[in-house]
């Protein structure tokens, strides 16, 4: 059995302040490569605290986070960017895209981190993945000018764009309409598959839920299921 591709190992975070508030109380998690995961739990629970310890925003209190057998804690404020930028995926609920920026444009942000790594293949697959997602008639437009599913599939694509190991969506439907939200979890789920990345999916949609192989609970400071 390989290792996983993620491991949290009794991970402790606890919110700042005069009296520091305990989020995480030894949560432990391990994410398989190309597993699909969804991360449940009600509102104020530590679901967006988990998020940003997995796309390495932040660090753990004590306890482990490894990724690809590096132990997190241990890199450079350098280090964890570039393994951000080149690794981790992010979609969040709002598209985040540049407004002033076509489709096209905004799917290569990422890939400027690292132009001379990304340059030779990025816009042709920018390309690929647009057309996969149906939106090859709008790599020009402003996202000004598509519907709300249409922003959220191109925030897909730019989240792919450096080929990730993993992919972090938080409430990725959030803000759609129900049919909107349904063809947007059955894009994740079939991306999941095609480019082999390790989707984890923070949400209160139990129909999205449902989609992902797995489902953990966050409760009372720690992981289950």
């Amino acid at each position: 059995m390989s290792a996983p591709l993620l491991e949290f190992r009794d991970v402790h975070k606890s919110y700042p302040g005069p009296e520091p508030v305990p989020v995480l109380k030894g949560a432990s998690l391990a994410l398989a490569r190309g597993e699909s995961v969804a991360i449940v739990g009600p509102s104020g629970s530590g679901k967006s605290t988990i998020l940003n310890l997995l796309g390495t925003l932040d660090l753990p209190d004590r306890g482990t986070i490894t990724f690809d057998g590096r132990d997190l804690t241990q890199l450079t404020a350098q280090e964890l960017a570039a393994l951000r930028n080149r690794q981790i995926g992010f979609i969040f609920q709002s598209h985040h895209l540049l407004p002033q920026c076509s489709v096209l444009e905004n799917i290569l942000l990422p890939t400027l981190a690292d132009a001379n790594h990304s340059a030779p293949t990025a816009e042709p697959r920018a390309r690929q993945l647009l057309d996969r997602v149906g939106l090859s008639h709008r790599l020009g437009h402003l996202p000004g000018k598509l519907s709300g599913g249409e922003r959220q599939r191109v925030a897909v694509v730019r989240a792919l764009i450096n080929r990730p190991a993993l992919l972090l969506a938080d409430e990725p439907t959030g803000a759609l309409d129900r049919a909107s939200a349904l063809n947007l979890g059955q894009l994740l789920v079939e991306l999941n598959r095609e480019e082999g990345v390790t989707l984890v999916v923070v949400t209160h949609s139990g129909e999205l839920a449902q989609r992902m192989a797995r489902t953990v609970e966050l409760r009372d400071g720690k992981l289950e299921g």
